[in-house]
């Protein structure tokens, strides 16, 4: 079981790092400007059919990251809008724009899914030996994911970054102070699921093919991953709330294949996950409630 683990780990490590971008676009409106988005779902494989398309067309990648990302933010700026100007929850607002992206991503690609040569990667572009090796991938997402979490803290911490987390502190505070809610709240989805996008399209390109359903399930996966990182590194300040995800991701995914290794059906993933995530969420309420009756 331990070499079994221990095989895993390096892949586990790309995995986690990959979809740590998915944790932190989940963390952003939920809890920089206390809106629960789900649009995550589309925006991700939306990043992904889209570099698959354009890759395939021809276009060089960066273009093609660069256009999946803007893509992505075009997804979140659609929720948010339809938010704010159709007063729909948010939650029901990003369910709507990811299913309306799954019928986008079939007309993108043409199909429900399309292989993605190697050698038409941002990572062949970078070093034909990246996509040979699990430990430059590696040391290449963590120095990508590095260089994110801290430009988002530079962000946050900039007049526009902190105008932002005021729409979250307090909402009905912020007109008096002279901002914009309605612009933070679609620069703040926006970003969230260019996140997401760039996650779909580095890992379409890593694993050489785009699928329409590779989106499925990524929500619980960064929600937990959210909720294990907040529960170790906290969200005190901004740095801790852009922190927890990267770290929450790559716990989580270890023990994703901590149960593979000792045996568990991948097929139970999905329900031990969102077990987890439901008990982790309610726990705080029965404690509360268990403190409340042994003080009366």
């Amino acid at each position: 079981m331990l070499d079994i683990f221990l095989n895993l780990v390096p892949v586990t490590l790309v995995q986690s790092l990959v979809y740590a971008f998915v944790a932190l676009a989940i963390m952003i409106p939920f809890r920089t400007l206390a809106l629960p988005d789900l649009t995550m779902e589309g925006s991700f494989p939306l990043g992904g059919c889209v570099v698959g398309a354009l890759l395939t067309a021809g276009l060089d990648p960066w273009s093609s990251t660069l256009l999946a990302i803007a893509l992505g933010f075009s997804a979140g700026v659609a929720t948010a809008l339809i938010h704010l100007y159709f007063k729909v929850p948010s939650l029901l607002a990003g369910i709507l724009v990811a299913t309306m992206a799954w019928s986008a991503n079939l007309r993108i690609m043409g199909m429900p899914n399309m292989a993605v040569l190697p050698e038409l990667s941002i990572f062949d572009a970078i070093s034909t030996q990246i996509l040979y090796s699990t430990w430059l991938q590696v040391a290449l997402f963590a120095a990508v994911v590095a260089g994110v979490v801290l430009a988002l803290i530079a962000f946050f911490r900039t007049e526009i970054g902190l105008s932002m987390r005021c729409v979250g502190a307090n909402a009905r505070l912020s007109p008096a102070l002279g901002i914009n809610d309605r612009f933070y709240i679609l620069m703040g989805f926006g970003m969230a699921n260019g996140l997401a996008a760039l996650g779909g399209a580095i890992v379409v390109q890593q694993q050489g093919y785009a699928d329409v359903t590779i989106g499925f399930g990524i929500l619980i996966n960064g929600l937990a991953a959210l909720i294990i990182g907040e529960a170790i590194v906290g969200r005190s300040t901004i740095t801790r709330q852009l922190v927890a995800p990267v770290v929450g991701s790559i716990i989580y995914y270890q023990l994703v294949s901590l149960g593979l290794a000792t045996g568990l059906n991948p097929s139970d993933l999905k329900f031990l996950t969102g077990a987890f995530v439901l008990a982790t969420l309610a726990l705080p309420l029965i404690t509360g409630r268990s403190r409340s009756l042994v003080g009366a």
